[in-house]
């Protein structure tokens, strides 16, 4: 209850404070790489329950003479590695928290396509709500493995606690500014998941 007030309390007050900032980013999203500027898509959130995440675009819809988009590396522009690298692409999950689909810490909501990839100790992730950022967000972001990643993210379930999550919080500061661990090595983001051994 303290956590979910929190998240209410304070995602309503940075959607206030940061609107401009969400607006003028809207507009030069909106100039560079086109429309929708915000892209929404569903997701697996607490309980497996399916909502749809927004974030601002950071890719373009360049396709190939098949019609087929082309790989993300040739579609993430250096703009976008901008909005990355500050996390401003994230800015819009701020209504997904206000709205409770979402938390400010807990692991990330990743690709309704891999729920049937998990074992039983990696589908743990989904009794608590999905974050913004998360544990596995602040161990090492996309630099580490699927299997790090989901080992973490598992570990926060087991430990939540409000004070954890003011410490994430803190440590996501730390992060952005320094910019570490964006994305893995050889990898626009992160190779897809597909299962572990």
């Amino acid at each position: 209850m303290i956590k979910r007030c929190f998240d209410f309390f304070v995602s309503f007050n940075l959607l206030i404070v940061l609107s401009l900032v969400i607006l003028v980013t809207w507009l030069i999203v909106r100039f560079k790489l086109g429309s929708p500027a915000i892209f929404k898509q569903p997701r697996p959130g607490l309980n497996n329950k399916i909502f749809n995440v927004y974030k601002f675009r950071t890719m373009t819809d360049k396709r190939d003479v098949n019609g087929e988009l082309l790989p993300d590396a040739e579609r993430l522009t250096p703009f976008g590695k901008l909005l990355r690298k500050l996390s401003l692409d994230e800015l819009p999950q701020l209504w997904n928290v206000l709205k409770g689909d979402m938390s400010f810490v807990g692991p990330r909501p990743l690709l309704v396509e891999y729920l049937p990839l998990y074992n039983e100790r990696q589908a743990q992730r989904h009794k608590v709500r999905p974050g913004i950022t998360g544990w596995a967000q602040v161990n090492g972001r996309n630099a580490i493995s699927w299997e790090q990643k989901f080992e973490y993210d598992v570990w926060y379930v087991e430990n939540q606690s409000f004070w954890l999550d003011i410490k994430i919080l803190f440590l996501t500061v730390k992060k952005v500014f320094i910019s570490e661990g964006i994305s893995q090595e050889g990898q626009a983001t992160i190779e897809k998941f597909k299962g572990s051994k």
